[in-house]
């Protein structure tokens, strides 16, 4: 490559010039004439057209990253929820008049268009979007990036209920290609597995080690482009698919076994066949580490061997790149690159040590000790013996450090052992990702604080200057721009059009939230996003919901610590209070109660719980005195695509997990920057939307973390609970005898008993604290005016929850790079 590369040139930006690099695709890649063409057939060819108008700016983009060798931050994530492509990619080339316009001199509807679009199977929830976030910011900020995971075949999974239960179908994502990827097989990586190590002695007398794979996988590189908003900077995400070394043996497919002649192929594809395959057996476990290891093996590899200048000096190495570690899935990176310094590049090990230790930083996501992955040393030993190796010599020489700091605490030391000893030894993840880190970040104030003072405290204690906080924050071009093209028009309309990249500007509205002409046309611009909804729900789903009633939403992954079952509690006692009488009907405020979430497959409880919802809300749906005024809706598979119509819909935002447990959430963000109150515990980022929004537009209840803690370390009794509260009695009365489950007492036993035998998230506890909440919502939705102020308030206060924010502060405090603008 040199000064004078020539550079293709965007397409005209007209009609003309888009209509004619439409009929282009359709006639030459898609092969067929518009008379003759299908709907995927003119989706292809538009997604390849916006895609030519990205081509130019992103060739611009590699080029001069290259040239200027900046340094550049790498994000290894095992997912990435992107949602939707083609319209993202059109709000951010400014292509929407354009191409609306142009599809309309052939014919053509966009709209129609985009419904072919099928939503990318590469990510499952908070942790992928908050990626894609991350990327999108990173590119509309010109930051040097590149985006780093795997690219699933299959996905999660395609969710599907029958009789309320869920049903995991193959999400065959990619069943007719994806037209918004570029696959490059000449660049692939050789990934090794297994086998064993030997002693050698180098040509200077020295003593090493080398590993010595049973087997290899090959990685196949697939580019995806991000495009920046309109600044002309397009990054990369590539994503990697594994195939076999050797696909097909002839030899064994001519003796007629035809299985065994595929085998290998079968093996190697199955790496990245699925995201999360189910984990609960020791073939599940292995494919697991398999998927983790493949991917940052092939990241670094194309790190090292395709983005840097050849006979680069390694040693600078942490001037060029900065490698997130996006959760502990990819941390098994760093005795990786220890590997490469020192077994492939002849590095000595302090000095590959400091390499390594200025190159990573690790993103804690969790407040579960249970989510704090651990590997089996006994599979960690099979599968990969020299990074088994590498860590034990990394623990060796930190517990030494351990020992000397602490005067020989053995108690401590064994605390902080990488290497766990019971129940059975294993790798701790988030211990090496710690120790073998620059920096250690949570997600939130609280959550951070949590991490510092009680999952890593003795970590906190050592390292003290290694942590810090940057609270999570999602895109508002996907998000407000795109997702609510009527609230954001209104936005712009009030204070220009720089809120898309600016979004503390948002605050510019406070003012608004007094003028009773702007609330009433922000209440028009709700309404028109119920109706969008109720028809998605009604042609997607077969779902009716009612437009005019309160829309209380609770959208997220289903885990019991997340307490799906606290809300539908509350559905429950509403229920039982109107067909008892208790309740009149005229007195009761009517909402539509919509969930949307999906059970690990081998999550027994939370499908139990996916399972009881459905049985209530069929219930509570057909009963004639309660369905006009509390209904409940399901829709199955919730994705990306649901939520762009779903939160900018939304009244009431349930974020009610125990305080204490949730990292962050992104959802509460998404729906107080589209005009949703939250009903919420003091958890997570539920914390900083309170103290920016106020207490008056936020519906807080529920125990404190220290509350909780307090509780749980007196010995935590549910059944106390229970036995005064008698509208809780009644509510769990109707679940155990069958009412929701045709009279079957067995169906449902599993959840009533875990509620009062253990409730490990205190659903009970906090029951008639979430009520009183509710009650409260009921008396603030009464008053129109007073709740649309409130609304206005929590978009207008919540500017502090962009991506662009997070990058910020991950820039300033963690990468120290810088953006590139363009050349």
């Amino acid at each position: 490559m040199t000064e004078n590369t020539p550079l293709i040139s965007s397409p005209e930006h007209s009609v003309e010039g888009f209509v004619r690099e439409f009929m282009r695709e359709l006639n030459f890649s898609q092969g067929t004439v518009l008379e003759r063409s299908t709907v995927n057939d003119e989706y292809l060819a538009l997604a390849r057209t916006v895609r030519h108008y990205l081509m130019a700016q992103w060739m611009e983009t590699t080029v001069d990253h290259y040239r200027a060798q900046p340094k550049a931050v790498a994000y290894l994530s095992a997912e990435y929820l992107l949602g939707r492509q083609l319209d993202n990619a059109l709000i951010a080339t400014d292509l929407v008049e354009i191409a609306t316009e142009a599809l309309a001199s052939l014919g053509l509807d966009l709209a129609d268009l985009r419904e072919a679009e099928v939503e990318p199977g590469l990510g499952n929830g908070g942790l992928g979007r908050l990626a894609a976030c991350f990327i999108d910011s990173l590119a509309t900020m010109s930051v040097p990036a590149i985006g780093y995971g795997i690219r699933y075949e299959y996905g999660i999974f395609r969710q599907t209920f029958a009789d309320g239960r869920q049903v995991e179908e193959p999400d065959n994502w990619l069943e007719y290609g994806s037209p918004w990827e570029f696959a490059h097989p000449e660049h692939e990586v050789t990934v090794g597995f297994g086998g064993h190590t030997e002693k050698y002695t180098d040509d200077d007398g020295v003593e090493r080690s080398r590993w010595v794979p049973g087997w290899r996988v090959l990685g196949v590189p697939h580019n995806y482009m991000v495009p920046g908003y309109r600044n002309g900077r397009v990054n990369t995400l590539r994503l990697w698919s594994a195939r076999a070394t050797h696909a097909f043996d002839l030899k064994i497919f001519n003796y007629g076994d035809y299985a065994e002649a595929v085998r290998s192929q079968t093996f190697a594809e199955n790496i990245s066949k699925v995201l999360y395959p189910e984990d609960s057996t020791p073939q599940g476990k292995e494919l697991r580490l398999q998927q983790q290891y493949f991917f940052v093996a092939c990241s670094i590899r194309d790190f090292i061997d395709q983005l840097l200048p050849r006979g680069f000096d390694l040693h600078r190495l942490p001037e060029r790149i900065v490698f997130q570690l996006n959760d502990t899935h990819p941390v098994i990176g760093i005795p990786e690159l220890m590997r490469v310094l020192v077994d492939e590049h002849g590095f000595e090990w302090d000095d590959a040590w400091d390499v390594t230790r200025r190159c990573f930083a690790y993103t804690c996501h969790t407040l579960l000790p249970e989510a704090l992955e651990v590997w089996p040393v006994e599979l960690m030993g099979r599968l990969l013996p020299r990074h088994l190796e590498i860590i034990y010599r990394i623990n060796d020489e930190f517990l030494a450090d351990v020992r000397e700091r602490s005067g020989g605490d053995e108690l401590l030391v064994r605390r902080m052992s990488i290497i766990a000893e019971h129940p059975e030894r294993a790798v701790r993840m988030a211990y090496l990702a710690t120790v073998g880190g620059a920096r250690v970040n949570g997600v939130a104030e609280l959550h951070s604080q949590l991490l510092r003072d009680k999952v890593l405290a003795d970590f906190a204690s050592f390292f003290p200057e290694k942590f810090t906080n940057v609270t999570n924050g999602v895109t508002p071009r996907r998000f407000v721009k795109l997702a609510n093209p009527g609230l954001s028009g209104l936005i712009t309309e009030a204070i220009g059009d720089g809120w898309v990249t600016d979004l503390d500007r948002l605050r510019e509205l406070e003012p608004l939230a007094e003028d009773a002409e702007f609330r009433r046309r922000f209440r028009e611009v709700k309404a028109a996003n119920k109706d969008r909804l109720v028809d998605l729900l009604r042609r997607r789903d077969g779902i009716e919901i009612d437009p005019s009633t309160m829309l209380d939403v609770m959208v997220k992954r289903l885990h019991e610590y997340k307490r799906q079952l606290l809300k539908l509690l509350h559905v429950v006692t509403v229920y039982d209070r109107i067909t008892t009488g208790e309740l009149a009907v005229a007195g009761v405020t009517p909402r539509t109660v919509v969930f949307g979430a999906k059970a690990a497959p081998g999550y027994v409880m939370a499908k139990q719980i996916i399972a009881l919802i459905n049985h209530v809300g069929a219930v509570v749906n057909s009963h004639p005195e309660v369905s006009g005024v509390l209904r409940v809706a399901f829709p199955a598979n919730y994705n990306v695509t649901v939520a762009e119509t779903l939160v900018p819909a939304a009244d009431l935002s349930e974020q009610i997990s125990l305080a204490g447990k949730e990292a962050s959430g992104t959802g509460n963000m998404k729906f107080a920057l589209n005009g949703a109150l939250t009903i919420g515990t003091d958890d997570g980022a539920n914390v900083e939307i309170r103290k920016l929004v106020g207490d008056d537009n936020f519906f807080l209840f529920g125990l404190t973390e220290p509350e909780a803690s307090a509780i749980a370390e007196r010995g935590y009794r549910p059944t106390s609970y229970y036995e005064e509260n008698e509208s809780l009695r009644r509510a769990l009365h109707l679940i155990a005898t069958g009412v929701f489950s045709h009279g079957d007492r067995s169906t449902f036993e599993p959840v009533v008993s875990n509620l009062l035998g253990e409730d490990r998230f205190m659903v009970l506890a906090d029951y008639q604290s979430y009520l009183d909440a509710q009650e409260r919502v009921d008396a603030a939705y009464a008053d129109p005016e007073a709740w649309s102020r409130s609304a206005v308030l929590n978009v207008a206060r919540s500017g502090f929850f962009s991506s662009d924010r997070s990058m910020r502060d991950y820039l300033e405090r963690i990468w120290h790079a810088e953006p590139l603008p363009s050349s």
